[in-house]
Formats: C-alpha cells, sequence, structure tokens
C-alpha cells in the first residue's frame, strides 16, 4: 500500500490575483483556470467513489487499504478546498464555471450502480492528473512569471497526484474490475475530459475579452502543441493506460518526490505544528 501524507500548504490564496495570473499569458491563464474549476466537485466525486469503494471491499482487505485511503481522501479534501478558495477569484471576475455543471450530471448517472464504474471514471481521471503533473513538474517553466503562491499551489497539486494515482485503480482491481469496462470508462472519460475543458477554455477567454487576440493562439499552439507542449509530451503517457499490463506505478515518481522534498518549507503535514 502507499503512504499517503495529508498537508496543509502555507500559502495565502485569499489575496487577490493578477487577471492574467500565469506569466501574463491569457491562453495559459485560461487553461489552468478551466482545470481547477473542475477540481472541487471533480475531487469530491473522486472521494466518494474511493469511500464508496472501500466500504465494498470484504474486512481483510478493507484494513490493507483503510490507511491509503485516509490518506487519499485527505488529499484530495485539501485539493479541494484550496481550489475553492482559488475559483472565488475566477467567480468575482465573471468567470461562468460550466465544468461543474457537467460534473454534477456526470455524478448522477452513478447512482446507485456498482461501485466499481465510478471507481473505473475515477482511475481514468487519476491517470489524465497524474499525466498532466508529470508535464508540469517536468517543465514548471510553463508557470514562469506567476507568483510564487501560484507555482507553489500548482506544482504541489501535481506532486501530490503523482503520489497518489495508484489508489483508486488499485480499488477498482480489488473489487474484481475488469480490463474491458476500464478501458470503456477510460474512452467514454477521455472524451467527456476533452469537450469540458475546451468548452471551459474558449469560455474563460470570451469572458477575458481575449477569445479573438492572435497571440493568444500563438500561446495555445506553443503551450499544447510546442516542443515541450502538454498534448506532443502526453500523447505516449495516455495511451498506456489501454494495456492490459498497465499500472499506474509504472512511471515514476521522482520529480514529485523531488519537489516534496526541495519544498518542504512551503507546508506542514497534518498533525505536525508549524
Amino acid at each position: 500500500m502507499t503512504e499517503l501524507v495529508v498537508r496543509r500548504l502555507l500559502i495565502d490564496l485569499e489575496a487577490p490575483m493578477p487577471r492574467h495570473w500565469c506569466g501574463g499569458d491569457a491562453f495559459r491563464t485560461a487553461l489552468f483556470n478551466a482545470l481547477s474549476m473542475s477540481f472541487p466537485m471533480g475531487e469530491q466525486f473522486f472521494i466518494d467513489s474511493v469511500r464508496d469503494g472501500h466500504k465494498t471491499l470484504p474486512p481483510d482487505k478493507q484494513a490493507a487499504f483503510a490507511a491509503e485511503v485516509r490518506g487519499f481522501i485527505g488529499q484530495e479534501a485539501t485539493h479541494r478546498r484550496l481550489h475553492s478558495l482559488f475559483n472565488n477569484h475566477l467567480e468575482q471576475r465573471g468567470l461562468r464555471n460550466l465544468w461543474a455543471m457537467s460534473i454534477e450530471k456526470q455524478r448522477k448517472m452513478f447512482e446507485g450502480l456498482d461501485p466499481r464504474h465510478a471507481l473505473a471514471v475515477t482511475a481514468a481521471n487519476e491517470h489524465f492528473t497524474a499525466v498532466l503533473a508529470e508535464w508540469l513538474l517536468s517543465h514548471p517553466e510553463v508557470l514562469n512569471g506567476s507568483e510564487e503562491r501560484l507555482q507553489t499551489l500548482w506544482l504541489w497539486h501535481s506532486a501530490e497526484e503523482a503520489e497518489h494515482k495508484n489508489t483508486a485503480f488499485d480499488l477498482y482491481h480489488a473489487l474484481g474490475g475488469d480490463h474491458h469496462w476500464r478501458i470503456v470508462w477510460f474512452r467514454r472519460t477521455t472524451m467527456m475530459f476533452l469537450l469540458d475543458v475546451t468548452r471551459q477554455i474558449l469560455s474563460n477567454l470570451r469572458r477575458d475579452g481575449s477569445l479573438y487576440r492572435p497571440s493568444t493562439w500563438a500561446s495555445a499552439w506553443r503551450t499544447l502543441l510546442g516542443a515541450n507542449g502538454l498534448v506532443r509530451q502526453t500523447w505516449r503517457p495516455w495511451k498506456d493506460y489501454f494495456r492490459r499490463d498497465f499500472h499506474p506505478s509504472q512511471r515514476t515518481n521522482v520529480l514529485s518526490l523531488q519537489w516534496l522534498q526541495h519544498n518542504r518549507n512551503r507546508f506542514i503535514p497534518v498533525g505536525e505544528r508549524a
């Protein structure tokens, strides 16, 4: 089982932040804002699916997963709380959270279903976030020009996503989840993720007044399709999920461990005093 530490981040998210907080770049700001807008509702869905799946396990397996599940829930609850604070600034600027409404509709689909379905969706999303986290930890220059507290928020979140990427996947298989349904939900989740993130980015840019600026789309090309772009760098890791022998642990956590080790002054493990 994976040991997961719940951390209290030592940053102030109540203070105002610039409109284009990500280095003055409208597209990169809209992209990260869109992701953040998905997190409070999305993280709650992940917490519920892992908690419900854990309760369904036989007692001996429940005991084996208990500490990891507590750590997973603690980390995700912290992400949810901090991104809610971040999203408050976006709401005050008039950005509309379309993604949260989509997640709420999707959540209702799973009420009363076998908990393995929600776990499969959670495992798929955790794969996306782990791949995104690895990309961001590999290319922290994407956040250049941002305030230190905001760089800390995104890199800390990335480090923890890489840290707990196994939990939902392992629970799904502990409950007898098979390869067929894992891939069915991965395909469906990929489609919904791409639709939701695209719609939210476009909405953010339109409300921000940056949608039709050539500089916005020049940045989009560099950020997504440049030599170190998100799409170009994450395509192969995303595709690995289709393999029958795939496991999240096959991708290294070195960058996550390094960031957490080198930035211990930016957080306190819950239970410890400052």
